[in-house]
């Protein structure tokens, strides 16, 4: 699979090392949302910040911060997917409306001040 530059800000990313989480009634475990998050960004060399449950009144998701790229080409990203189930749903930071678009920037660069002093 090759990398495409996203136009729209949101992208699904499909490989077999990801699975689309269908609604079944039953909500999407912490674990599941993990594992769809590591087959897409396996699937395309990123590498995982963090990752979280936003629980919202209108519409609960776990939500990740992620990046791809290294240096000045690095990009980060947004992955959602809500927790009644359905796409892993993409999006840069830059184009995002999350509010943990702003922290995964600070995020990394803290962990790579830590790694740098270690």
């Amino acid at each position: 699979m090759s990398a495409q530059p996203v136009e729209n800000g949101e992208a699904e990313i499909a490989s077999e090392n990801t699975v689309e989480l269908p609604s079944n009634g039953e909500p999407v475990s912490d674990q599941a949302f993990e594992e769809v998050v590591s087959g897409a960004l396996g699937a395309v060399g990123g590498t995982l910040l963090f990752k979280m449950r936003v629980d919202q009144e209108k519409e609960p998701h776990y939500a990740a911060a992620a990046f791809v790229g290294q240096g000045e080409s690095r990009q980060f990203l947004i992955l959602t997917m809500p927790v009644a189930g359905g796409h892993l749903s993409v999006e840069t930071t830059a184009k995002s409306k999350s509010p943990i678009a702003g922290i995964a920037a600070a995020y990394a660069n803290l962990a790579d001040a830590y790694s740098h002093a270690a």
